[in-house]
C-alpha cells in the first residue's frame, strides 16, 4: 500500500512516501514561510524519483492542524486538489493530536494521555485521550493553569511539542511518561493515516482551527 503523507501546518514542509509502512522517499525542510510553494514540487520530485504516477497511490494522508492558519489551508488545499484529481485514491486527514497519541507505545499509556502542542503564545493546544487512545474531549487552546486543573489528581502521560515548555515550571502532576517532542514527525503522521486506512476509518480532511487567524497591516 502506497501512502503519500504531507504536513505544512508547523515550521516546515514535510513529505513522506511509504509502502506498507516502509519509508521510500522523504523530504523535510524547515521554513517559517513558503511551505505552499515548496509542497507540490517536493511531491512531484518524490514520485518522479520512484517512477510513480499519482494514480498509483493508494492513500494520501494530510495533517489538518492545529497550526498556522496559512499552513493548515495550504496542506488541505493540496490534499483536496489531489483527491479530486485521483478519485480512486483514498484521502484522510489526521490531526496532530491523533498522530502524537498514536505514537505512544502500550507501556507509555496512562488512563489520561494529554497531548500538548506549542502555540508560540502563552497558551497551549490541548487534547486528552484515554488508555485506548479514545478522545476524552475536544481539542482546545488553554492556558497553563486550566490544563493543570484538568489533570490534577490523575495519572498522566504527556506528549507533544509543547510538553517541554509546559513543564518549565513545577506542575505537581502525577506523571507516568513524558515525551518531549521537537515537532510532529512525518513518519508518525503517515503511520496514523495508514492505520485509519486499514481500519476503514478514513476522514475527509477538514481544517482544525482553534483560534482566529492573526491579521496585521503593513506599514
Amino acid at each position: 500500500m502506497l501512502n503519500l503523507a504531507f504536513d505544512t501546518t508547523a515550521g516546515s514542509c514535510s513529505v513522506l512516501l511509504t509502502e506498507d509502512g516502509k519509508t521510500l522517499e522523504k523530504y523535510v525542510k524547515k521554513m517559517d514561510f513558503g511551505q505552499a510553494e515548496a509542497l507540490f514540487p517536493a511531491i512531484r520530485e518524490i514520485l518522479r524519483s520512484r517512477q510513480l504516477q499519482p494514480a498509483e497511490l493508494d492513500l494520501i494522508t494530510v495533517c489538518c492542524g492545529p497550526g498556522s492558519f496559512t499552513g493548515v489551508r495550504s496542506s488541505l488545499a493540496a490534499a483536496r486538489t489531489l483527491g479530486l484529481a485521483l478519485p480512486k485514491t483514498a484521502l484522510t486527514g489526521v490531526s496532530a493530536f491523533e498522530a502524537y497519541v498514536h505514537d505512544l507505545a502500550p507501556e507509555e499509556l496512562a488512563f489520561y494521555n494529554a497531548v500538548i502542542i506549542e502555540t508560540k503564545r502563552e497558551d497551549f493546544y490541548f487534547q486528552c485521550f484515554d488508555d485506548r487512545k479514545n478522545k476524552l474531549g475536544e481539542p482546545e487552546a488553554l492556558d497553563y493553569e486550566t490544563i493543570i486543573d484538568r489533570l490534577r489528581h490523575k495519572k498522566v502521560t504527556l506528549t507533544g511539542d509543547g510538553a517541554e515548555r509546559f513543564l518549565n515550571r513545577p506542575s505537581g502532576l502525577s506523571l507516568h511518561v513524558i515525551r518531549m517532542e521537537d515537532c510532529l514527525s512525518i513518519e508518525t503522521l503517515a503511520a496514523c493515516g495508514s492505520e485509519k486506512f486499514r481500519l476503514k476509518k478514513t476522514d475527509y480532511p477538514k481544517p482544525l482551527y482553534l483560534r482566529a487567524p492573526d491579521v496585521c497591516l503593513k506599514a
